[in-house]
């Protein structure tokens, strides 16, 4: 397999870089704990690590990953056909649940406590549980983020079925209209979980967008949201 996966790499670079040498290539599977693959570009080698959940995939799917890491890391407009194919491959129901199991199994979820300084997240999760949802959402695990991350406000992680939300927002400056609708719409999450239509994920479907529309003092929030 190994010597199948750097002729594959090798072909791959002969294609996108015809007059350049080419460069030591060492490539590993890695136990991940997702689909994950790196690349790197070190003293004129080229590291790469691939999920060993490819390690049985077809060629022509190897062949696509190759072209995407191999065009990335040489700044090269990536082919659709190559991008096309990949996505296909890992978002088919088989890849995704087994992906999904991955991730229980492998991955680790922090899970410090729903309790905040100024708000409860699980209280606020059972009032939006009953004024929106006639509740009927089952509560997953909930808890506040580790740090205070402004570039990710809230998640909900199926595979460990956890609501995260940033303890930027456990304040009490923040207005308590700004935290229930992060929860709201991570709630929404729970209610229309992620599907495929054809390749591609929908992660908002038009269901899940309208709902949204009926929290009240959405525009408010998000103003505030902005203003972080």
């Amino acid at each position: 397999m190994k010597a199948k996966i750097l002729d594959i790499f090798q072909e791959t670079y002969r294609e996108l870089r015809p007059r350049a040498p080419m460069p030591e290539l060492k490539i590993e599977f890695f136990a991940f704990a997702n689909i994950n693959n790196t690349i790197r570009l070190r003293e004129g080698k080229i590291l790469v690590r691939l999920s060993d959940m490819l390690e049985g995939a077809p060629n022509p799917v190897l062949q696509a990953l190759a072209h995407i890491l191999l065009a990335k890391i040489y700044r090269r407009p990536i082919e659709r056909e190559h991008a096309t194919r990949y996505r296909r491959y890992v978002s088919s129901h088989e890849i995704s649940a087994k992906a999904h199991l991955l991730r229980q199994i492998r991955g680790r979820k922090r899970i410090d406590s729903a309790q905040g300084h100024a708000y409860n997240l699980e209280s606020i999760f059972d009032e939006l549980n009953t004024r929106f949802f006639h509740g009927l959402l089952a509560r997953p695990q909930m808890t506040w983020s580790r740090d205070h991350a402004r570039n990710r406000l809230g998640h909900y992680d199926p595979a460990h079925n956890a609501i995260v939300v940033s303890r930027i927002f456990d304040h009490p400056r923040v207005p308590r209209y700004a935290v229930e609708y992060i929860l709201y719409h991570e709630m929404l999450h729970l209610k229309y979980p992620v599907k495929l239509r054809g390749s591609r994920r929908c992660v908002h479907p038009a269901e899940f967008q309208e709902e949204e529309k009926l929290f009240p003092g959405l525009e408010q929030a998000k103003q505030f949201l902005k203003q972080l």
